[in-house]
């Protein structure tokens, strides 16, 4: 056979399997077509960096692998962020912010935020790392700002009789001790720290909404939050929506939007998440257990 046969031979070939997935395909679900537009799309739930036996938190060693899959899920036209948080650490807000733009211009996928109940705080910070933000009109949004809390016991020991007995190398190793007398010092010292990182959260706002923030507003980075139509007048969200709208009308209303989650041989879990032992603690599973389905399909199809 010489190489004209062979050109022949494999054309002919192409030909035939072509016409043979042209018969078939119609009848396999829509999911397992190519063409089928795709939306990954992640939950990030919770209290960012507090983490329990019973529910993990929202930190980025909780979320890193459900990242990279959904974003490296071949065909998928861009990637949403189903957000839920009233923030958390701003270390671990900032390492999830951080990464989640990595992966989106490397992978050169947009980014789509919807807020469920709330985005505040770092949990608005995640949201800034998308393209564009959506919410709903009565969701929570915003509380740019910096908190530390504790509680000062010095005179509850006093009165139970307890004394405290504590041994440091370093003057200040023991700032802001909840069981010893506040110092001036230390609180400037603290108040310092936290001038600076909301300095950070402010320049990331501005960095990621431009032009699209009421910069003229006064309240916009106090620490006051808002429901979704005052959040869209002042820039700090795009839409009012909600995902399956949003993207429908974005991507055609053949999309799918496989919801991307963390698995172990013990139950299903990913950030934010309740495992699959507690089945009734969690009233949306059924429809995330039909979502997981959808998921382990595509990635059987696109070879993930």
């Amino acid at each position: 056979m010489n190489d004209a046969d062979d050109t022949h031979y494999v054309l002919a070939m192409t030909s035939f399997f072509e016409r043979v997935w042209s018969a078939v395909s119609w009848l396999l679900p829509s999911r397992f077509r190519a063409a089928t537009p795709v939306v990954p799309v992640i939950r990030l739930a919770g209290v960012i960096g507090i983490s329990t036996p019973i529910k993990p938190g929202l930190t980025l060693a909780a979320c890193a692998r459900v990242l990279d899959r959904a974003f490296s899920m071949r065909g998928a036209r861009a990637v949403a962020l189903l957000i839920n948080s009233p923030g958390g650490s701003a270390v671990q807000s900032h390492l999830i912010f951080r990464r989640i733009r990595a992966l989106a211009d490397e992978k050169k996928l947009p980014v789509i935020a919807f807020v469920e109940d709330v985005a505040a705080s770092g949990g608005y910070m995640i949201a800034c790392a998308a393209d564009e933000i959506v919410c709903d009109e009565a969701s929570i949004v915003g509380s740019i700002g910096v908190v530390a809390a504790s509680f000062g016991l010095e005179k509850l020991i006093q009165k139970i009789g307890v004394e405290r007995r504590i041994y440091t190398s370093g003057e200040h190793k023991v700032m802001l001790d909840p069981f010893l007398p506040e110092k001036p010092e230390d609180i400037e010292r603290l108040k310092s720290i936290q001038k600076e990182i909301h300095e950070d959260f402010i320049a990331l706002v501005k960095a990621r909404r431009g032009a699209k923030i009421n910069s003229r507003e006064t309240a916009l980075f106090t620490g006051e939050f808002w429901i979704g139509a005052k959040a869209r007048e002042l820039g700090l969200v795009d839409a009012i929506g909600d995902l399956r709208t949003t993207l429908r009308e974005s991507y055609g209303e053949k999309v799918k939007m496989p919801l991307i989650a963390e698995r172990s041989w013990l139950g299903r879990r990913s950030a934010g998440a309740m495992d699959l032992a507690q089945p009734f603690a969690y009233p949306g599973l059924a429809d995330e257990i039909v979502s997981t389905l959808e998921a382990r399909a595509l990635w059987a199809r696109y070879g993930l």
